[in-house]
Protein backbone atom coordinates (compact mmCIF):
# COMPACT_ATOMS: atom_id res chain seq x y z
CA UNK A 1 0.00 0.00 0.00
CA UNK A 2 1.25 3.48 -0.82
CA UNK A 3 0.30 4.79 2.60
CA UNK A 4 2.58 2.23 4.24
CA UNK A 5 5.59 4.06 2.82
CA UNK A 6 4.66 7.33 4.55
CA UNK A 7 6.68 7.71 7.74
CA UNK A 8 4.95 9.48 10.59
CA UNK A 9 6.82 11.17 13.38
CA UNK A 10 5.76 9.01 16.36
CA UNK A 11 4.37 10.69 19.41
CA UNK A 12 6.29 10.08 22.59
CA UNK A 13 4.56 7.06 24.13
CA UNK A 14 3.71 6.67 27.75
CA UNK A 15 3.27 10.32 28.76
CA UNK A 16 -0.45 9.96 29.47
CA UNK A 17 0.27 6.87 31.55
CA UNK A 18 3.12 8.63 33.34
CA UNK A 19 1.02 11.71 34.02
CA UNK A 20 -1.75 9.63 35.55
CA UNK A 21 0.74 7.76 37.74
CA UNK A 22 2.39 11.02 38.81
CA UNK A 23 -0.94 12.34 40.05
CA UNK A 24 -1.40 9.46 42.49
CA UNK A 25 -0.80 10.24 46.19
CA UNK A 26 2.87 9.94 47.09
CA UNK A 27 4.07 9.88 43.47
CA UNK A 28 7.00 12.04 42.42
CA UNK A 29 6.55 15.22 40.38
CA UNK A 30 6.96 14.87 36.61
CA UNK A 31 10.14 16.94 36.76
CA UNK A 32 11.66 14.23 38.97
CA UNK A 33 11.05 11.40 36.52
CA UNK A 34 14.28 9.64 35.68
CA UNK A 35 15.61 8.71 32.27
CA UNK A 36 15.09 5.09 33.30
CA UNK A 37 11.36 5.67 33.80
CA UNK A 38 11.10 7.37 30.40
CA UNK A 39 12.93 4.43 28.83
CA UNK A 40 10.49 1.96 30.41
CA UNK A 41 7.50 3.89 29.07
CA UNK A 42 9.08 4.12 25.63
CA UNK A 43 9.32 0.32 25.52
CA UNK A 44 5.61 -0.11 26.21
CA UNK A 45 4.33 -0.18 22.57
CA UNK A 46 6.78 -2.89 21.51
CA UNK A 47 6.04 -4.97 24.61
CA UNK A 48 2.29 -4.77 24.00
CA UNK A 49 2.82 -6.06 20.47
CA UNK A 50 5.11 -8.85 21.72
CA UNK A 51 2.54 -9.90 24.34
CA UNK A 52 -0.22 -9.98 21.71
CA UNK A 53 1.83 -12.06 19.29
CA UNK A 54 2.96 -14.42 22.05
CA UNK A 55 -0.73 -15.17 22.69
CA UNK A 56 -1.34 -15.66 18.96
CA UNK A 57 -3.95 -12.91 18.93
CA UNK A 58 -4.84 -10.61 16.06
CA UNK A 59 -5.53 -6.91 16.53
CA UNK A 60 -9.21 -7.70 16.03
CA UNK A 61 -9.13 -10.37 18.75
CA UNK A 62 -7.49 -8.00 21.25
CA UNK A 63 -10.06 -5.34 20.40
CA UNK A 64 -12.91 -7.78 21.06
CA UNK A 65 -11.41 -8.98 24.34
CA UNK A 66 -10.43 -5.57 25.70
CA UNK A 67 -13.15 -3.25 24.39
CA UNK A 68 -10.42 -1.00 22.94
CA UNK A 69 -10.95 -0.26 19.25
CA UNK A 70 -8.78 -2.08 16.71
CA UNK A 71 -7.44 1.20 15.35
CA UNK A 72 -6.49 2.38 18.85
CA UNK A 73 -4.67 -0.89 19.62
CA UNK A 74 -2.75 -0.51 16.37
CA UNK A 75 -1.85 3.13 17.09
CA UNK A 76 -0.63 2.24 20.60
CA UNK A 77 1.54 -0.58 19.25
CA UNK A 78 3.07 1.79 16.68
CA UNK A 79 3.75 4.42 19.34
CA UNK A 80 1.37 6.88 17.69
CA UNK A 81 -0.98 7.10 20.67
CA UNK A 82 -0.34 6.90 24.40
CA UNK A 83 -2.82 4.78 26.39
CA UNK A 84 -4.68 6.06 29.41
CA UNK A 85 -4.50 4.04 32.61
CA UNK A 86 -7.99 2.68 31.87
CA UNK A 87 -7.03 1.61 28.34
CA UNK A 88 -3.80 0.02 29.53
CA UNK A 89 -5.71 -1.88 32.22
CA UNK A 90 -8.16 -3.27 29.65
CA UNK A 91 -5.32 -4.30 27.33
CA UNK A 92 -3.30 -6.03 30.02
CA UNK A 93 -6.38 -7.93 31.23
CA UNK A 94 -7.12 -9.06 27.66
CA UNK A 95 -3.50 -10.18 27.20
CA UNK A 96 -3.43 -11.89 30.62
CA UNK A 97 -0.35 -9.94 31.77
CA UNK A 98 0.15 -7.18 34.30
CA UNK A 99 1.97 -3.92 33.71
CA UNK A 100 5.18 -5.29 35.22
CA UNK A 101 4.88 -8.37 33.03
CA UNK A 102 4.82 -6.22 29.91
CA UNK A 103 8.12 -4.61 30.89
CA UNK A 104 9.80 -7.78 32.11
CA UNK A 105 12.35 -9.17 29.69
CA UNK A 106 12.05 -12.70 31.12
CA UNK A 107 10.88 -15.29 28.57
CA UNK A 108 7.35 -16.69 28.88
CA UNK A 109 8.61 -20.07 30.11
CA UNK A 110 10.19 -18.35 33.13
CA UNK A 111 6.87 -16.92 34.31
CA UNK A 112 3.92 -18.41 36.17
CA UNK A 113 0.55 -16.77 35.55
CA UNK A 114 -1.86 -17.13 38.48
CA UNK A 115 -5.58 -16.44 38.76
CA UNK A 116 -6.34 -16.02 42.46
CA UNK A 117 -9.56 -17.60 43.71
CA UNK A 118 -11.19 -14.23 44.35
CA UNK A 119 -10.16 -12.89 40.90
CA UNK A 120 -11.66 -15.55 38.63
CA UNK A 121 -14.54 -14.06 36.59
CA UNK A 122 -17.94 -15.62 37.18
CA UNK A 123 -21.22 -16.05 35.32
CA UNK A 124 -24.32 -16.23 37.48
CA UNK A 125 -27.18 -15.91 34.99
CA UNK A 126 -26.68 -18.86 32.60
CA UNK A 127 -28.07 -21.66 34.74
CA UNK A 128 -30.68 -22.32 37.38
CA UNK A 129 -28.98 -22.38 40.77
CA UNK A 130 -25.62 -22.72 39.06
CA UNK A 131 -22.63 -20.42 39.40
CA UNK A 132 -19.92 -20.65 36.72
CA UNK A 133 -16.30 -19.65 37.40
CA UNK A 134 -14.19 -19.08 34.28
CA UNK A 135 -10.72 -20.61 34.72
CA UNK A 136 -9.36 -20.44 31.16
CA UNK A 137 -7.80 -17.29 29.64
CA UNK A 138 -9.92 -15.10 27.33
CA UNK A 139 -7.99 -16.06 24.20
CA UNK A 140 -9.12 -19.69 24.63
CA UNK A 141 -12.79 -18.76 24.27
CA UNK A 142 -14.32 -20.88 21.55
CA UNK A 143 -11.40 -23.34 21.52
CA UNK A 144 -10.56 -24.90 24.90
CA UNK A 145 -12.56 -23.49 27.79
CA UNK A 146 -12.27 -24.51 31.45
CA UNK A 147 -14.97 -23.80 34.04
CA UNK A 148 -15.81 -24.61 37.63
CA UNK A 149 -19.53 -25.29 38.10
CA UNK A 150 -21.04 -24.70 41.55
CA UNK A 151 -24.59 -26.05 41.90
CA UNK A 152 -27.13 -25.28 44.58
CA UNK A 153 -29.36 -28.27 45.48
CA UNK A 154 -31.38 -29.08 42.38
CA UNK A 155 -29.43 -26.56 40.29
CA UNK A 156 -29.06 -27.10 36.56
CA UNK A 157 -27.08 -25.90 33.57
CA UNK A 158 -28.85 -26.51 30.25
CA UNK A 159 -27.10 -25.70 26.98
CA UNK A 160 -28.05 -25.43 23.35
CA UNK A 161 -25.84 -27.23 20.79
CA UNK A 162 -22.35 -25.78 20.40
CA UNK A 163 -20.43 -25.79 17.11
CA UNK A 164 -20.38 -29.06 15.14
CA UNK A 165 -17.95 -31.55 16.66
CA UNK A 166 -17.70 -29.80 20.04
CA UNK A 167 -17.29 -32.01 23.11
CA UNK A 168 -17.36 -31.57 26.88
CA UNK A 169 -15.52 -33.34 29.70
CA UNK A 170 -17.05 -33.13 33.17
CA UNK A 171 -15.38 -34.25 36.43
CA UNK A 172 -17.38 -34.30 39.67
CA UNK A 173 -15.48 -33.04 42.72
CA UNK A 174 -18.42 -32.72 45.13
CA UNK A 175 -21.91 -34.21 45.26
CA UNK A 176 -23.60 -35.93 42.32
CA UNK A 177 -25.17 -34.83 39.03
CA UNK A 178 -27.06 -36.24 36.08
CA UNK A 179 -25.74 -35.51 32.60
CA UNK A 180 -27.79 -35.64 29.42
CA UNK A 181 -26.45 -35.35 25.87
CA UNK A 182 -29.01 -35.70 23.13
CA UNK A 183 -31.05 -38.79 24.10
CA UNK A 184 -28.36 -40.24 26.41
CA UNK A 185 -28.43 -39.80 30.20
CA UNK A 186 -25.91 -40.81 32.89
CA UNK A 187 -25.67 -40.27 36.67
CA UNK A 188 -22.26 -39.14 37.94
CA UNK A 189 -20.92 -39.31 41.49
CA UNK A 190 -17.88 -37.93 43.29
CA UNK A 191 -14.72 -38.56 41.24
CA UNK A 192 -16.56 -39.64 38.07
CA UNK A 193 -15.63 -38.14 34.69
CA UNK A 194 -17.90 -38.06 31.65
CA UNK A 195 -17.09 -37.13 28.05
CA UNK A 196 -19.96 -36.39 25.71
CA UNK A 197 -21.07 -34.57 22.57
CA UNK A 198 -21.83 -30.88 23.04
CA UNK A 199 -23.11 -30.23 19.51
CA UNK A 200 -26.53 -31.47 20.60
CA UNK A 201 -28.77 -30.17 23.41
CA UNK A 202 -27.14 -31.15 26.72
CA UNK A 203 -27.61 -30.51 30.43
CA UNK A 204 -26.04 -31.00 33.85
CA UNK A 205 -28.41 -31.24 36.81
CA UNK A 206 -27.51 -31.57 40.51
CA UNK A 207 -29.23 -34.84 41.45
CA UNK A 208 -29.62 -34.26 45.18
CA UNK A 209 -27.83 -31.72 47.30
CA UNK A 210 -25.21 -29.17 46.31
CA UNK A 211 -22.58 -30.23 43.77
CA UNK A 212 -19.37 -28.96 42.24
CA UNK A 213 -17.62 -29.96 39.03
CA UNK A 214 -14.89 -29.01 36.57
CA UNK A 215 -16.02 -28.65 32.96
CA UNK A 216 -13.77 -28.56 29.89
CA UNK A 217 -15.37 -27.47 26.61
CA UNK A 218 -13.46 -28.30 23.42
CA UNK A 219 -14.29 -27.01 19.98
CA UNK A 220 -13.84 -29.36 17.03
Amino acid sequence: MALAAVRRQPKRPGRRVASAIDNLPGAADESAMTDETDDILNRLPARLKEARRAQGLSLEAVANLSGVSRSMVSQIERGESSPTISTLWNLTRALQVDFAGLLDAAPANDRIDVIRAAEAPTIDNMGEGCRIRILSPPEEAGHHEVYELIFAPGGALRSKPHTRGATEQLTIIEGSVTVTSGMAEKPLNLGDTARYAADVPHAIVASGGAARAFLIVKDA
